[in-house]
């Protein structure tokens, strides 16, 4: 097998909210591996200006663009901003997301409807006017970020469950309809990760760190370089025949219904 399978020079990539966390460690995998890497961000410019310093401290061709994923106006007008003062979009990485931690006979409809349009609704604009370009080209790569909860439902994440479980639909469908124009559109999902987020809960004796400690095969939380694998692969020619599909990277969560109590 050729390692050029895997080398994405000369591709520009699109990763929405990638000014932290996961959605930063895919953005790295992708630039380390050749690609010219375009962020975006709705909190701040400040904040989106500091992650652009970060990548290209590491050498990598970043960019950013701060934008509402949401707003379609905004997103057409950006998209377009893009490839045309950066290049044409090869790869899109659908990985902005918000998660409110509610019971839903607690939920505010707002709140619920607000999940539902970043985590879901977004993904589909973005993707929308972004593919229409790939369209033309006859290739492209689009990988939504998916969850566990695509697959499992968990007390007081109704709606970012049910959000999850219609992306991967969505990344299904998209697949259907246009695997005929040579563009691969598949989902990565996430387990549980050892970010800034997670780091008060990721301490000796906390119950949820236990558990997921204990619910997980590999016996540990994952390392946010460990997403930059399944995203090199889908944005890459390697996965040219790969298409409507969820890689869940989550340490083997979904593979067992976990270990008795006394189980060591």
């Amino acid at each position: 097998m050729s390692i050029h399978l895997f080398d994405l020079t000369g591709k520009v990539a699109l990763i929405t909210g990638a000014t932290h966390g996961l959605g930063m460690a895919m953005a790295k995998g992708l630039g380390h591996a050749g690609a010219t890497i375009v962020v975006t961000g709705n909190s701040s410019q400040t904040k989106l200006d500091e992650a652009v310093v970060t990548y290209k401290s590491l050498g990598l061709n970043a960019h950013g663009y701060l934008f509402d994923v949401t707003d379609e106006k905004s997103v057409k007008t950006n998209i377009e901003n893009i490839e045309s003062e950066v290049g044409p979009i090869d790869i899109l990485i659908n990985n902005a997301g918000i998660i409110k931690r509610t019971p839903l006979v607690d939920m505010e409809v707002s709140d619920f409807e607000e999940v539902i349009k970043v985590d879901l609704v977004s993904p589909f604009i973005v993707s929308k006017y972004v593919v229409k370009g790939m369209i033309q080209r006859g290739a492209g790569k689009i990988i939504n970020i998916c969850s566990m909860m695509s697959e499992l439902g968990r007390n007081s994440v109704g709606a970012y469950a049910a959000a999850k479980g219609g992306l991967k639909m969505l990344t299904q469908n998209m697949a259907t309809e246009w695997a005929k124009f040579n563009i691969q559109t598949n989902g990565i999902g996430p387990g549980y990760f050892a970010t800034s987020q997670t780091a008060p809960i990721r301490v000796a004796g906390n119950p949820f760190n236990d558990f997921i400690i204990g619910r997980t095969p590999a016996g540990c939380w994952g390392d946010p370089d460990d997403l930059q694998g399944a995203a090199i692969f889908l944005s890459s020619n390697a996965s040219n025949f790969v298409n409507g599909q969820v890689i869940y990277v989550d340490g083997g969560i979904l593979a067992t219904i976990g270990k008795p109590a006394n189980e060591d």
